[in-house]
Formats: structure tokens, sequence, C-alpha cells
């Protein structure tokens, strides 16, 4: 055999759950991710079907994908899972060369400016919560009240995101020293510092109040079943408030960690601080916050410039 799969000879599908118990037992990668490999590849099969897998058939299904979804990120996704696959069976020797190894892609990624919460916005939110705190007349309710005022304090002040949140352990947080630890991308591990008094004392009542949170292994964020907390839950509980605020802008939760590392950008931080603090694994991915400065930047000098008092005149 000469290249990639010829499905007459091999049947590629036996070889999808060989490589994806691979990814999660030696690469150790999330659940989530693995899922997502899954259906690339199997989207990717049922596309080829009985054909050849040859240059030919594969720049067709790059073309089926540029046509069926917009979102760079996503072809770039599915077309990255298809090339790791056929590195892996390369390096297994059950192929003689992956058909990848020909193929170059250069797909034009679109400018997209992360959106950030308005402070308006972010007051009415805050004070919706305290008051939903301060009214809650059942002990369920308050458990409940207290849960989402330290979900959205913990996404605003640390700039974690909601994957991240949903999975934090309670021996993943030390209220001595103050730190919080996390699990990023392809497990990587990274120590945030809690650095505002209130959203360690909302923490240490949410857990005194929870008894359920179990002391070793249990979750921080619990339903209403005492389960982890799903990042869907989060979604709509985010929508719910957005809803019942009446706010102009959809707000979703990887928004607050655009708020976050934009105004720490905006307080003059060095970008490779926050680069640290969100866990990018690349100095590029924490830049696009630069651009949105930038442009807060270009409304202060048009609607701020000193030389506006000065239009009218002949100078």
């Amino acid at each position: 055999m000469q290249g990639g799969i010829d499905m007459k000879e091999e049947n590629a599908y036996k070889y999808i759950d060989v490589y994806l118990e691979d990814c999660s037992l030696r690469k150790r990668l999330s659940q989530k991710t693995i899922r997502a490999y899954k259906i690339d590849l199997e989207q990717y099969f049922n596309f080829i079907g009985e054909k050849k897998d040859d240059l030919k058939m594969i720049n067709e299904y790059i073309h089926f994908l540029n046509k069926k979804y917009s979102k760079y990120k996503t072809v770039k996704r599915k077309i990255a899972s298809i090339k790791a696959f056929y590195s892996y069976l390369e390096y297994e020797e059950i192929i003689a060369f992956s058909p990848f190894c020909k193929i170059r892609t250069k797909i034009k990624e679109s400018k997209m400016l992360p959106r950030v919460i308005q402070k308006e916005d972010l007051n009415q939110i805050f004070t919706m919560l305290f008051d939903n705190l301060d009214n809650a007349d059942t002990e369920y309710k308050k458990k409940l009240a207290l849960r989402n005022i330290t979900i959205i304090e913990l996404l605003f002040s640390t700039g974690i995101r909601i994957s991240e949140l949903c999975n934090i352990h309670t021996n993943d947080i030390s209220f001595q020293d103050r730190s919080l630890k996390i699990f990023g991308k392809g497990s990587k591990e990274r120590i945030l510092y809690l650095g505002n008094d209130q959203v360690i004392e909302f923490l240490k009542k949410y857990i005194a109040l929870n008894e359920t949170i179990s002391n070793e292994s249990g979750y921080i964020f619990l339903n209403k079943f005492n389960t982890q907390l799903s990042e869907q839950s989060v979604r709509i509980l985010l929508k719910n408030i957005e809803n019942e605020l009446k706010l102009s802008k959809h707000i979703t939760p990887h928004m607050f960690r655009h708020t976050f590392a934009t105004t720490l950008l905006e307080k003059e931080v060095d970008i490779r601080y926050i680069q640290n603090i969100l866990g990018h694994s690349s100095i590029s991915t924490t830049q696009i916050y630069t651009h949105v400065t930038y442009l807060k930047q270009k409304q202060i000098n048009i609607e701020k410039n000193p030389m506006n008092d000065y239009k009218d005149k002949n100078i």
C-alpha cells in the first residue's frame, strides 16, 4: 500500500477507537476533545465512503468543509484532527505514509475581536445576583443564589474558562495560600492567585453551606441533583440573567474571560503576565486583546481629545 487507507482493503473505523484510546491514555486529552476527534474522523470517512483517500479526494473534502462551515476554527480543527489520525497510523506502520503530508492548507482567518461586557451590564448583573441572595427565603434558594454569585465572580476575577470552572474540586483550592489550581486545555496545570477578598469569602460560604461537597474530591459547583454542574447549565444561568435584565447584548461565559483580559491590559498589565494567567500556550493568542484596547484608545482620542475644545477657533 502506497499511501492512505484503501477502504476496499482496510476498514478505517476499526483504527479510530484504538487511536482515540491512545489520545486518552497517553496524551491525556479531555473527553470533550476525544468526542470532537471522533466526530471529525467519522465525518471524514463517511464522506469518502468506499473511495480511495487520495489527494484528489482529500481536496474535495476540504472544499466540502469550507462550504459547510463558515468558521475558520471549525475547518482548521477538523483538518487537524484527520492529519493527526493519519500521522498516528503512519507512526504505527499501519500505512506506508500519510496522504496528508502533501496537503498544504492555508485558510484565511477572519479577525474576530473578543466581545467584552460593558460596566453598566456588569453592575446590573451583580446587583441582581446580590438581590437574589438577600431575598432568598429558603435554604435551597440561598444556596443557589450563593452558588451563582460565586460562579460569576470567579469567571470575572480569574478569567478561567467555563470548562475549567465546572471541573474545580475542593482540593484544587487552598484558602491558606489563596490559590486555585486549574487544569486547562491539554490537561496543562496552572496555579492562580485569588486576589480579591470578596471572592474568597463567597467561596468559603458556598462550600460551608453545601454539605454535599466532598472534602476530598468533590466538585465545587453542583446542580440541583448534587452532581457536577455542566457547562450548559452555566450558559442557561447567564441566559436567564440576560432575559430578566433585558440586556441588549447576549452574554456568554467566555465574555467574562475576554473582559478580564481586556481590563488587565487597560490597567497596563504586561501581556506576558496575562498570557500566563489565561493559560495561553502562545503569546499570539493573547495579543488579540491588544486590538480591543487599541479601539478603546481610538475612541478616547476621538471623543476626549483636548483639541476638541478648540475645533471652532482659528488657530
